[in-house]
């Protein structure tokens, strides 16, 4: 099959003048076909600036270039929108043709531009993002191509406006964007919630659940921010007042949701629209329930006081302060004691949903690329405790097991230096003590470390009180993993969980063992006090749930990797049955 032909890419000064001089002057010294691709197909264009030395964007596509930006210049005479900054800044004007262009491939390419654009760390403001995902169309076979080819050639031109492919994919804020295609099953949750959310408002009904369960990788966050985004955005549209909130209770994922509100506009229009559930709580009262309360991963809501929440069900209290709340759950990730849900306390909230036909289940498995042979070995492993004869993927999802964690930590050190697997990590279980708040004991311990053997490295977040301030403000808002020295360090489900790698290395530490053909989570061996310690039931009984908080946190580290995972474990009947698995 022939390679598609190169997009023509045309970048000006963006002004009238610069217009004017481009369709008069410039364009009719090119030859008769890219005259024809400009003047006669639709292009894409990008109007670009920059505030502070961040950049702001509009992304567009149209009939008629010329017409269209002339448009756009009229406004800004007329109104205090967008347009006016471009009175203002140095502006630049992208103008994008392809010979293959037609309306449905230029808003799909549109839609993707966006999408990139929202991703890139420099740039603080996208503006038009509202999509119009594309089904089917001629040629739809060409459009990864053809917007390769388009992006590598504004690459050339801009290399901090456009980085590459591989570290836009990589980001946290990619990965949880709005803007994504979303699969059948995802678009038919969407389109239900947003029925029931439009059914409850007008009836002024408070107090409804919706209840989505997934596990890890099926889509969860991706739902959770298009909804969000998508109510924003037909409220607009109908001219009616939303009060909705997006809250998480995780630190790193809510800076993302954060970043993206702020790219979106809605902070700024809206005020803060994103926020964790105690603060939620706090700041919000039955009396007065806001429309919509979206949770994602809601697992990690609180089921006890602890610290400056001082009530007794997150869940509950959300819900009381809302008229719809949208929760994302997946129980295979609650990782401590204040976060475990009593069974029947959990069912209650499960069937309250199903009663009012307001339950959903994700099924399928979209983070990792794995066959069905490979997810069954890892759901025998962390769900039925049963290790079995680690299967031949042939080129697919790569499982690897290694008799030493030097040469585990060198394999994955490889893959972070290759373009396409940069975001490879060394994760491990809780088995190692760390203190965000204090030193190491030891005073010859530089470092809160994992230590195995003669092997050792840093633990979770040491490497950070070493950089510069610069280099601190260039991390500042990445996730654990997007940050470059953490490629030094383990990290652990605490600074991994809801964020995907290209290859994890885990590292089973002495909490996992294997005894009698069965593998055992052992809490006499885990330093994660949160997992072990006592938890005060509901009818006042004090119980232990270490062994299964410990399984869930396997899980975890054993769902993060996109493309494949290596693993180390220190139990040594562990690594034997591992690595005669892996014959």
């Amino acid at each position: 099959m022939c390679s598609v032909a190169k997009p023509i890419i045309k970048q000006i000064r963006d002004s009238r003048e610069a217009l004017d001089f481009f369709e008069t002057v410039s364009l009719p010294a090119e030859d008769e076909k890219t005259q024809a691709i400009i003047m006669d197909f639709p292009t894409v264009y990008i109007h670009n600036w920059q505030d502070s030395g961040a950049f702001e964007v509009y992304v567009g596509e149209t009939n008629n270039i010329f017409k269209r930006t002339r448009q756009h210049y009229d406004a800004a005479l007329n109104q205090p929108g967008w347009q006016s900054k471009l009175l203002k800044k140095n502006a630049s004007l992208f103008i994008i043709g392809h010979e293959h262009f037609n309306k449905s491939l230029t808003l799909d390419i549109e839609n993707r531009l966006m999408h990139y654009m929202m991703s890139v760390e420099r740039v603080k403001h996208v503006y038009n993002l509202r999509d119009n995902p594309q089904t089917s169309y001629y040629p739809m076979e060409e459009f990864d191509e053809i917007f390769s080819k388009i992006w590598r050639g504004l690459r050339k031109e801009n290399k901090d406006l456009f980085p590459t492919e591989s570290a836009i994919k990589d980001s946290a804020i990619y990965k949880a964007s709005p803007l994504h295609k979303l699969t059948k099953e995802q678009e038919e949750a969407r389109e239900l919630i947003i029925q029931k959310v439009s059914e409850a408002l007008e009836k002024e009904e408070t107090k409804q659940l919706i209840f989505i369960d997934g596990e890890a990788g099926t889509g969860k966050t991706v739902l959770t921010s298009s909804t969000f985004y998508e109510l924003y955005c037909q409220a607009e549209e109908s001219n009616k007042e939303l009060k909705c909130q997006l809250l998480v209770n995780h630190d790193e994922q809510i800076i993302v949701y954060e970043q993206i509100a702020e790219k979106l506009g809605l902070t700024e229009k809206y005020g803060k629209v994103v926020s964790k559930p105690t603060t939620f709580i706090n700041n919000h009262s039955e009396n007065d329930p806001i429309d919509v309360a979206f949770v994602d991963e809601a697992h990690l809501l609180l089921t006890q006081g602890k610290q400056s929440y001082r009530g007794e069900n997150q869940l509950r209290d959300i819900i009381d302060r809302a008229r719809v709340t949208v929760v994302m759950f997946d129980e295979n990730q609650i990782l401590t004691t204040e976060q475990f849900w009593e069974s029947q306390i959990l069912e209650k909230y499960r069937n309250q949903a199903k009663a009012e036909n307001n339950h959903i289940a994700l099924y399928k498995q979209l983070r990792m690329q794995v066959d069905f042979a490979t997810m069954d070995w890892i759901d025998s492993f962390t769900k039925e405790r049963c290790l079995k004869k680690i299967p031949d993927t042939f080129g697919g999802y790569d499982i690897k097991v290694f008799d030493k964690p030097e040469l585990l930590d060198v394999e994955i050190q490889k893959k972070a230096k290759e373009s396409d697997s940069m975001l490879s990590r060394v994760i491990a279980t809780y088995d190692w003590e760390y203190s965000s708040n204090h030193r190491p004991e030891d005073r010859l311990m530089r470092y809160w470390e994992v230590l195995i053997g003669k092997w050792h490295k840093p633990w979770n977040r040491e490497l950070e009180s070493e950089l510069t301030r610069k280099e601190k403000r260039a991390i500042k808002g990445l996730a654990w993993a997007e940050q470059p020295q953490t490629i030094n360090e383990v990290g652990s489900t605490f600074t991994i969980q809801g964020f995907d790698l290209n290859y994890a290395g885990v590292i089973l530490g002495p909490s996992v063992k294997y005894r009698n053909g069965k593998v055992i989570f052992d809490p006499l061996e885990s330093c994660n006090e949160k997992a072990i310690r006592n938890r005060t039931l509901s009818d006042g009984t004090k119980q232990k749930f270490g062994e299964i908080l410990i399984q869930h946190e396997v899980r975890v580290l054993m769902t993060r990797g996109v493309n494949g995972m290596y693993i180390y474990a220190c139990d040594p009947e562990l690594q034997k049955a591992l690595l005669e698995a892996a014959k």
